[in-house]
């Protein structure tokens, strides 16, 4: 099973949801080869629940994940810390919706929840934690004390930071791994489809739950991949994220631009 565990169904936060702009991204990316990812839309997205409806009401549940025109999706979110950082959450759909529902109130900036705080309250709840690209300029997870730093099960290893540079990204990363003694797995961070498979993580076997993803997790049974042209990829998907979300501004279509429809 190849799986992203960093990934996002909308072009941006502020935009409006666009069930064509999530088809096109899913489609791409089985077509990118992955057979899974897990949704990490940012916890104060416009339209965090309607993107989830949607998607939803598309597809039909298979544990904890749901599979989308043969995509399985594990839903999940990722949060701002008041420290500074980002923490994905990975688990079933109805705690998803949940939690993001009780960080209503923790949704802008100045207002987040600061880490001891936020993994109190993910761990009532069966959902796995991540520290989202930990070592990006602008984060300070890796200044945790170690204590709340155990907290997390693993460490994103993010395509972006990766393309940026590899060698740092993958040192520190692996090695703050080590001392927690915590499982890294790759995540894309993607945007757009062109960014799908800049990084994936190859699972022996399929899974359907969090529970089993984990499991496969802290046993290693599992190898990340990191594409040749990651460097490209994820260039090109940041130099399209902007042309669109100019568009967008403009007052165009930018849906319709990108698939080559007629804007109405």
């Amino acid at each position: 099973m190849f799986i992203d565990f960093h990934t996002h169904g909308k072009l941006a936060k502020k935009l409006p949801f666009s069930p064509d702009y999530t088809h096109w991204l899913f489609r791409e990316a089985k077509e990118s080869g992955l057979d899974a990812l897990c949704l990490t839309e940012h916890f104060n997205t416009l339209g965090f629940a309607q993107v989830y409806r949607y998607i939803r009401d598309c597809s039909d549940r298979a544990g904890d994940t749901l599979l989308f025109d043969g995509l399985r999706i594990f839903p999940g979110m990722e949060t701002d810390i008041a420290e500074g950082g980002h923490v994905l959450s990975i688990g079933p759909l109805d705690a998803i919706l949940e939690l993001n529902r009780r960080l209503e109130p923790f949704k802008e900036k100045g207002k987040f929840l600061p880490f001891s705080r936020l993994m109190d309250l993910f761990e009532a709840y069966p959902v796995l934690v991540g520290a989202g690209h930990p070592f990006r300029e602008g984060g300070h997870i890796p200044d945790l004390p170690l204590e709340e730093l155990s907290r997390f099960h693993f460490l994103d290893l993010n395509g972006k930071d990766v393309a940026q540079d590899r060698e740092r990204t993958e040192i520190l990363t692996y090695t703050l791994g080590q001392k927690l003694g915590k499982p890294v797995v790759g995540g894309s961070d993607t945007h757009q489809a062109v960014q799908y498979g800049c990084i994936r993580t190859e699972f022996e076997k399929t899974c359907a739950t969090v529970s089993s993803l984990f499991e496969e997790m802290r046993a290693g049974r599992y190898a990340i991949r990191i594409s040749d042209y990651a460097g490209s990829q994820v260039k090109a998907a940041g130099t399209l994220k902007l042309a669109l979300k100019e568009i967008h501004a403009l007052g165009g279509d930018y849906v319709s631009v990108l698939l080559g429809k007629n804007a109405a």
